[in-house]
């Protein structure tokens, strides 16, 4: 299996401390988010690991021989020139990676620290394609992507959503797509790589298969983990994130 981590974008929330480096290298209990992916993804499987760089790549790429010796992995970085505009165009960096995939392949935003009791979730899904939802997501500063379920199926895959639901979850950012679901992934970036649609977040893309009715879902509610867009969600990874990991850790 293999899994494309996007990181080509610039931490600007998280202050000007952080300008200078992508935001997978943070280092979260003194390890980076980048090194905590890779044991991650290397205990579920994943053979070959790309990382959409843009913003500072060459730091990066500076580390990924490095972590794939130590991981026992191999990591490729996938360089997004234009990772100024939005991250769809980092996707569209993907496609050399997507369109000739004849297996699953796990989609993941880079600015993620878990426990991996979440991708094992993922990997072993009922679900041909799935995503991670948690149903008791915090809403501090960000609007987080909700993703609003009827009759046990996702119906829609976007920020301030309003509406009727039995259940309604924030988004991991964590995916794992099909090879049959693989093209309409595919057709929707490609769609969107002229004019201002060049502007969309690949979120849009996942939204466009969500709606499609091809993404079911794993719960991942009551699990550690946080997304670090801005100071306080580093400090939350710190203080209460890794604590939880390795209090979990030690009582296995």
């Amino acid at each position: 299996m293999n899994a494309i981590i996007y990181a080509a974008g610039r931490a600007t929330r998280l202050g000007p401390a952080f300008a200078e480096r992508p935001k997978i290298l943070l280092e979260v209990g003194g390890r980076t988010l980048l090194d905590w992916h890779a044991e991650r993804l290397a205990e579920v499987g994943v053979e070959n690991l790309y990382l959409v760089t843009g913003h500072r790549r060459e730091q990066i790429a500076a580390v990924l021989p490095e972590l794939s010796a130590k991981h026992g992995l191999r990591l490729y970085e996938l360089h997004n020139p234009d990772f100024t505009e939005g991250s769809v165009v980092s996707m569209h960096a993907s496609l050399g990676v997507l369109e000739p995939s004849r297996e699953s392949v796990l989609i993941m935003d880079g600015d993620v620290i878990y426990d991996p009791e979440l991708l094992r979730r993922l990997v072993r899904s009922r679900y041909a394609s799935a995503g991670l939802i948690d149903f008791s997501y915090r809403a501090v500063d960000d609007d987080p992507v909700m993703v609003p379920i009827r009759d046990g199926w996702p119906v829609e895959f976007m920020k301030q959503w309003q509406g009727e639901a039995d259940r309604i979850g924030e988004s991991v950012g964590f995916f794992k797509f099909a090879a049959e679901h693989i093209p309409a992934l595919v057709e929707g970036t490609r769609k969107r790589m002229t004019g201002l649609s060049r502007r969309d977040s690949l979120d849009e893309v996942i939204r466009d298969v969500v709606k499609a009715g091809l993404v079911g879902f794993e719960e991942i509610t009551g699990l550690p983990w946080t997304e670090i867009d801005f100071p306080h969600d580093l400090e939350y990874a710190r203080n209460e994130v890794i604590p939880a990991l390795v209090e979990k850790a030690a009582t296995r």
